[in-house]
């Protein structure tokens, strides 16, 4: 178990944004974990890093970055109907999903493509095409920082709701997650009514519908739309989808007929973020290195050498012209920190 010191991040975040970690180790189980969080390195703070796709680092860090790498993929349960796939948090994401597809395992393929670690993906219960976490989502064991133990949690206790749950909000900073298992399926039930993945279907001219092409039409769309990390730094889609009531919903479809939108819980109605941003004139923007995408305004990009100061004002601006002119306000579904 080895601590470094001054450890340049740009490589462990998706944005590519550098900043310096005072301190940063890695760890590969629950053991590891503990130990580290009672290093006196870890007195100044602790930060636990995944893929690091979902944050936006805006200074150096003064404590203890801590990197999972747990690891492991496995079967742990399984019946006629369903079968449980056990994950560790350190896994990339993306590829527990093509695990799964090529082991026939369904219930994952809409999520394919999007970046960052198993650890991750219950925190903000993260969805994509009409299918969130939650729908597949068994049971998670975290290292609770407060208590010092590992701790189980089923569905209910995460608390998921749109990109949230109880690791996000209440309990935030206090769970590091270690696993994850999933109850996916034996036999398919499709989901392709969502976006444009029946139209890309067709494009590919599949005859026979299954997992390996739900998934294909999925990475085919996304790659389409959103930029390669590797290529220019991004975090995914920056903000959530907002949700408004109906008599909001419709005094602004007097206005804008053409405004798209789905249905949301509790009667809401959920607008699509990229479509207001686009709106107010910010797809394709840049300032300096920090810039919206031009394929998807609900992408914020880094050119090369912007700040995360940088990209979150750029954030800001779009979230107050956005308030300004439709009365909806942004939430950011990524993490500033």
């Amino acid at each position: 178990m080895r601590i470094e010191s001054n450890t340049d991040l740009t490589g462990f975040n998706t944005f590519g944004i550098k900043t310096v970690a005072r301190y940063f180790a890695r760890f590969s189980d629950a053991e590891q974990l503990g130990e580290l969080l009672q290093a006196p390195e870890a007195a100044g703070g602790t930060l636990v890093l995944g893929g690091g796709s979902n944050m936006l680092l805006t200074k150096d860090y003064g404590g203890l970055v801590l990197k999972n790498e747990v690891a492991g993929i496995e079967v742990v349960q399984e019946d006629e109907e369903f079968v449980d796939v056990k994950a560790g948090g350190g896994e990339n994401w993306h590829q527990l999903v093509m695990h799964c597809v090529d082991n026939g395992f369904a219930g994952m393929e809409n999520l394919s493509l999007i970046p960052g670690s198993v650890g991750a993906s219950p925190m903000q219960n993260i969805g994509a095409y009409g299918v969130e976490i939650r729908d597949i989502f068994s049971s998670l064991e975290a290292y609770d920082k407060t208590e010092r133990t590992v701790r189980s949690f089923g569905l209910a206790e995460c608390e998921f709701g749109y990109r949230e749950s109880i690791f996000k909000r209440r309990h935030r900073d206090r769970f590091v997650i270690l696993n994850v298992t999933f109850r996916l399926r034996k036999q398919p039930r499709f989901n392709t009514s969502y976006g444009a993945i029946n139209a890309e279907l067709e494009r590919m001219g599949v005859q026979e519908l299954s997992i390996k092409a739900v998934s294909q039409a999925v990475i085919n769309i996304r790659s389409s739309k959103l930029p390669d990390p590797k290529e220019i730094g991004n975090a995914g889609s920056f903000f959530k989808n907002p949700t408004i009531t109906q008599p909001a919903f419709e005094a602004l479809l007097a206005n804008y007929p053409s405004m798209p939108s789905f249905p949301a819980e509790h009667d809401r109605i959920k607008i699509p973020a990229g479509w207001l941003i686009e709106q107010c004139g910010w797809k394709g923007f840049r300032e300096g290195d920090a810039g919206c995408y031009p394929k998807q305004a609900l992408v914020l990009v880094n050119y090369g050498n912007a700040s995360g100061i940088e990209i979150l004002q750029l954030s800001q601006k779009i979230i107050d012209s956005v308030h300004q002119r439709f009365g909806i306000e942004l939430e950011r579904e990524v993490n500033i920190i």
